[in-house]
């Protein structure tokens, strides 16, 4: 655990040190001053965050299937964020305004929380008790292809063009593909659960390209923060009526690991390294984590978890990446403060 606390300390210096900003005002920091510092000097630090990121949303997927064998799914995934929002406001305090400035700001913070956290992760882990680990990883990577869809309508500057079209056909018929193994071979709440992951990666996106369209003056962290407050709100509620109270759960030392793990960093530093790489990367540059993130998992679901390795799955899954690598494989490199070519940023969620 002390270990685990000197990373967020570390990443905390990196949140703090970047030129943290509203969505729409001015830059103040000097560009020249900017990328001598980060961009020669400091360039370890992204392909290691970048590194990071992606090792650590491989394994949550992992840790997520071995705590539900003693804990119940919506209990879990709102404890999960609970602590999430503890770590997150601690780190932030005193670096960063706590508060959305309107009520406009609360209720899209409420509608992207409940879509993001309490949708997509209640449906996300109650799946897990029916799929496989990378199963679910595979499909959460169709979050890029519905955010590609929704900003079509909500974002006049992302069309949905030719090539995005392809990668989103071929992607999707990964998706089908592994969806048929399973409705043939493991019965219909394996089915169930793949689709749960799938309307789970929709909501994920929509609440992604609404809070792209309705830029808030909120510091990142603080915004996931809200997400997460307004999404686990209802989760605690519904998972004291369904679980009951939490203090009976069959606690383990093993479930606590992965409760805490999922917290602290599958959230909490994911969270934190993520908004530290958004000025330094291209939105391609991100989103492509999403595409080593499956394989990932699929391969420590196999190594460590006991999981099936089929060929289907195999042939699904490199459809849907590939799918994913050619809608995003023309993006332009930019600086940090360079003018925005696409805005629809979609997170992987793990």
């Amino acid at each position: 655990m002390n270990d685990w606390i000197c990373a967020l300390a570390s990443a905390s210096l990196l949140y703090e040190s970047q030129p943290t900003r509203d969505a729409r005002a001015p830059v103040k920091t000097n560009r020249t001053r900017l990328e001598k510092r980060w961009r020669p000097k400091a360039g370890w630090g992204v392909p290691l965050a970048w590194v990071t990121l992606c090792v650590v949303w491989s394994s949550t997927w992992l840790a997520i299937k071995i705590g539900l064998r003693d804990l119940p799914p919506i209990s879990f995934v709102a404890i999960r964020f609970l602590v999430a929002v503890i770590v997150l406001l601690v780190v932030s305090l005193g670096r960063t305004r706590l508060l959305p400035r309107g009520r406009n700001d609360y209720v899209v913070l409420a509608i992207t929380g409940i879509l993001m956290f309490a949708v997509n992760y209640t449906l996300l882990f109650w799946a897990e008790l029916h799929v496989s680990s990378g199963l679910a990883a595979v499909l959460q990577a169709t979050i890029p292809i519905f955010g590609m869809v929704f900003a079509h309508w909500m974002l006049p500057d992302e069309p949905l063009r030719l090539q995005k079209l392809a990668g989103a056909i071929i992607a999707l018929g990964g998706v089908t593909m592994i969806c048929a193994r399973l409705l043939g071979f493991n019965g219909p709440l394996a089915f169930w659960g793949g689709v749960a992951v799938v309307v789970g990666a929709a909501s994920a996106a929509f609440a992604n390209v609404l809070v792209k369209a309705r830029s808030m003056q909120l510091a990142p962290a603080m915004l996931a923060a809200w997400q997460m407050i307004f999404g686990i709100a209802p989760l605690l509620l519904l998972g004291f009526a369904v679980d009951g109270n939490p203090a009976r759960f069959h606690w383990t030392a093993t479930s606590v690991f992965c409760l805490l793990y999922l917290a602290v960093i599958g959230s909490a530093l994911t969270f934190l390294l993520l908004y530290w790489l958004l000025p330094r990367l291209t939105v391609a540059q991100l989103q492509s984590i999403s595409l080593i993130t499956p394989p990932g998992a699929v391969m420590l679901g196999w190594l460590l978890g006991d999981e099936t390795f089929p060929l289907s799955s195999l042939l699904g899954a490199c459809l849907v990446l590939a799918g994913v690598w050619i809608i995003f494989r023309k993006a332009k490199i930019r600086g940090p403060t360079m003018e925005r070519e696409e805005k629809a940023i979609q997170l992987p969620e793990g």
